[in-house]
């Protein structure tokens, strides 16, 4: 990686990613591409920036041939919760950008990364150590579009030797940006909660146990796939990756051993309680661990003690 573009670069992954490669590989060798959130002004002094919905080819193009790009890092799309609510819209920005995000790694000999999800499963998918090939049968937008771009990512590496490559991401956690829209996103509301008013009231019932990682895990995850061995990937666009696996009810006994007193209700919003029911509770990575060594290093405990250190340093910045 020389030259790389980051779209999706103001989104939950995207301004970690950003600021991880740019230490890596040098400020202006990555190029971060924006559409409606605007980045804060210390973003926007740290490196490239530019303005444009993936949508637009000849913008995208521009981009991509004007920075010399190697590299494209595919993150814009719209989240779970979000996409069910404009189902037309999710579709046209998680396949159409996927598709020009293709067509420029063809014509520009680009290596592109994809994220794909646990919402590529379904309800009929085993939801125990789901295994890295099985069944997927999503029952909403987002899992379709992500299942779609696997398999979309498949046929350009097979057909054309596009050097596609990918990750199916577990919720991600993280304290520097916040939700997006995804159904896991209560395991970030729930420390702001925690550390302004000491309660919160979670959308999914008690015991929803999901897949979940702390975004640094993810960040190098990301990055390492991308820097593999291209001969070692067997699988290569759509690995399964986890770190821990719990429910609310864990998250919140775990918050209460730094905070005695916080207390959790429950309201749950059926439209992402029924989608947090169709994914697994537990991936199976065993193929990311043999093919390019892949390992997590936070756990609920880890995770947690950091998220409430940092949160709160941030929080307390603003007030």
């Amino acid at each position: 990686m020389k030259n790389i573009l980051v779209n999706g670069a103001t989104g939950q992954i995207g301004i970690e990613l950003v600021e991880t490669l740019r230490k890596k590989y040098g400020q202006e060798n990555v190029l971060a591409v924006g559409h409606q959130r605007m980045p804060s002004q210390d973003f926007l002094s740290s490196g490239p920036y530019v303005q444009f919905d993936t949508r637009n080819y000849s913008e995208f193009e521009s981009a991509v041939e004007k920075h010399k790009i190697d590299t494209i890092y595919h993150l814009a799309s719209l989240l779970s919760a979000t996409a069910e609510k404009n189902p037309e819209l999710a579709w046209d920005v998680n396949m159409n950008g996927l598709r020009n995000a293709l067509e420029l790694a063809r014509k520009n000999s680009c290596a592109l990364f994809f994220p794909s999800s646990i919402g590529a499963f379904g309800p009929t998918t085993p939801k125990e150590k789901t295994p890295q090939v099985t069944i997927q049968r999503p029952t909403t937008i987002y899992g379709i579009t992500k299942l779609t771009g696997e398999l979309l990512c498949d046929y350009y590496h097979n057909q054309f030797g596009v050097d596609t490559r990918g990750l199916r991401f577990p919720g991600l956690i993280s304290y520097k940006t916040p939700p997006g829209g995804g159904t896991t996103d209560y395991a970030v509301d729930i420390f702001y909660g925690a550390l302004k008013n000491g309660e919160y009231t979670c959308f999914l019932k008690e015991n929803t146990r999901l897949d979940m990682m702390y975004m640094p895990d993810a960040i190098e995850a990301a990055i390492r796939i991308m820097e593999a061995e291209p001969a070692n990937l067997y699988h290569r666009n759509a690995y399964n990756i986890t770190a821990m696996s719990f429910t609310p009810k864990e998250l919140a006994e775990e918050i209460k051993k730094h905070i005695p007193s916080f207390k959790i209700t429950y309201e749950i919003d059926p439209i992402r309680q029924s989608i947090a029911d169709s994914w697994p509770d537990s991936l199976d990575d065993s193929a990311a661990r043999n093919e390019w060594n892949w390992r997590s290093e936070h756990t609920l405990s880890s995770m947690t003690a950091d998220m409430l250190k940092n949160l709160e340093n941030l929080l307390s910045e603003t007030r």
